[in-house]
């Protein structure tokens, strides 16, 4: 292959390569907004068991458990306990987690939280929107988002246990 060939060939291997990237949108992590690994969380708001609402947006620069679940499924029931003895044993060191009911009636997801003694923020999700677009379909399904608001973990199914939980977190904590 002479030098003018050879150039050729290079100039179209490197514009493959910038097209495929284009296409994929980058290949940094965390560039994109999604609900995979990698992506930035998408920000919603939600209004909050106690009256109040809630962005995602505000708990940026914290590591966030975002738990998808309903009253009447198992294993979410199971892995309430562990979810709350994290947050109480992690909360100062910049972990919160996010509860978000799917669609049942205030009182009875103030119910299950009293059954539950849960401390952390309760956010219904009435029509289901955030889940929908958090692309849940099975409950629990968890998110761990780190302090710059990108997914570092999803879990699909459970129950968590507290020690899979601090695994999960572990290296996102200040």
């Amino acid at each position: 292959m002479d030098g003018l060939a050879r150039r050729c060939w290079w100039l179209g291997g490197l514009w493959l390569v910038v097209m495929l990237l284009l296409l994929a949108g980058g290949c940094a992590p965390g560039n994109n907004i999604g609900t995979q690994k990698g992506n930035i969380a998408p920000d919603f708001s939600l209004a909050t068991l106690d009256g109040g609402a809630e962005n995602l947006r505000d708990y940026r620069g914290r590591t966030v458990i975002l738990n998808f679940w309903a009253s009447w499924c198992g294993p979410c029931r199971a892995e309430m306990p562990d979810l709350q003895a994290v947050y109480g044993e992690l909360r100062g060191n910049n972990l919160v987690v996010l509860g978000v009911n799917q669609g049942e009636p205030r009182e009875q997801v103030a119910a299950f939280a009293r059954e539950f003694g849960l401390s952390f923020p309760i956010l219904l999700d009435s029509n289901q929107e955030v889940g929908a677009k958090y692309g849940v379909r099975a409950y629990p399904t968890t998110f761990i988002i780190d302090s710059q608001g990108v997914i570092r973990d999803v879990v699909v199914g459970g129950p968590l246990t507290r020690t899979a939980v601090r695994r999960m977190v572990g290296g996102l904590l200040k």
